[in-house]
C-alpha cells in the first residue's frame, strides 16, 4: 500500500493541537488532511475553536463538526496549520497555489505559532521554481502585471475554466515565474512597493516549524531558530 505523505505530515502536525486552543485552518491538499484529523479528534472529545482561511476549508470544518468562530470573536490564535508550495531550510515559504494567500497570511500572522505541513517534494534549497502567486486588484491590472515583470519574472494571470480566476476576496492572482529567488526578503519589499499588489505569497519569518512527510514513511521536522 502506497504512503500518503501529505496525510502523514498533516496528522503529525495535528498532534501539537491541545485542548482549549484557538486554531487556524489552512487551505490546500495537505491542510485538507490536517482538518480531517482535527475533525476526528474533536469527535473524540478535543475542545478547540477554529477559524478558516478559505471557504473550502470552512465548509470542510463545518461538515466535520469543528467549532468555528468569527474573527471578531478572537484577538489571536494559538496555532495555525497550513501547507506550502515550496519551503527552504530557513522556513521561508511560497504559498498561494490554492489562491488563499492573503487570508492565509492574515491568519498565520495572527497566530502564536505556525506549523507548515508538506511532502518532501516541496522542500527546496532555493525558492522560485514554483511560480510565486501575487494577489492583485482587478483595477488597472495591466499596469500591475507590467510592474511585476520589471522585477525579472514572467507574470501570468491565473485562469480557471477559461475565465480569469478570482480569489475569495474578488481579486486576481498573477503567477510570477522567477525560476530562482536569490533574496526572498528583497523581493518581498519590492512587491510591497507596487500599488496594485494586495499581497504576495512569500512567507518570511512567519513559520515556526515544518513537518515534512517523506516517501519512505518517515517524518522530518524543521524548527525555526526561535524554537531551538
Amino acid at each position: 500500500m502506497s504512503i500518503n505523505v501529505k496525510q502523514l505530515a498533516a496528522e503529525k502536525a495535528v498532534e501539537y493541537v491541545q485542548d482549549g486552543m484557538k486554531v487556524g485552518l489552512g487551505t490546500g491538499s495537505t491542510a485538507y488532511w490536517a482538518i480531517r484529523k482535527l475533525g476526528e479528534r474533536v469527535s473524540e472529545g478535543l475542545k478547540i475553536t477554529a477559524v478558516a482561511t478559505s471557504q473550502a476549508s470552512e465548509d470542510q470544518a463545518r461538515e466535520l463538526g469543528i467549532p468555528l468562530v468569527a474573527f471578531g470573536d478572537v484577538d489571536s490564535l494559538d496555532l495555525t496549520i497550513d501547507g506550502a508550495d515550496e519551503l527552504d531550510g530557513a522556513l521561508q515559504l511560497i504559498k498561494g497555489g490554492g489562491g488563499a494567500l492573503l487570508r492565509e497570511k492574515i491568519v498565520a500572522m495572527g497566530s502564536t505559532r505556525m506549523i507548515v505541513v508538506a511532502d518532501e517534494s516541496k522542500a527546496v534549497t532555493t525558492l522560485g521554481k514554483f511560480p510565486l502567486p501575487v494577489e492583485i486588484v482587478p483595477f488597472a491590472w495591466e499596469w500591475t502585471v507590467a510592474d511585476l515583470a520589471k522585477l525579472g519574472c514572467k507574470p501570468e494571470l491565473r485562469r480557471s475554466a477559461g475565465e480569469l480566476y478570482k480569489t475569495d476576496n474578488g481579486n486576481y492572482i498573477a503567477d510570477c515565474r522567477f525560476e530562482a529567488i536569490d533574496s526572498a526578503a528583497d523581493l518581498a519589499l519590492a512587491l510591497q512597493r507596487i500599488p496594485g499588489v494586495v499581497e504576495h505569497g512569500l512567507f518570511i519569518g512567519i513559520a515556526d516549524m515544518a513537518v515534512i512527510g517523506k516517501n519512505d514513511g518517515t517524518i522530518e521536522i524543521i524548527e525555526g531558530e526561535s524554537n531551538l
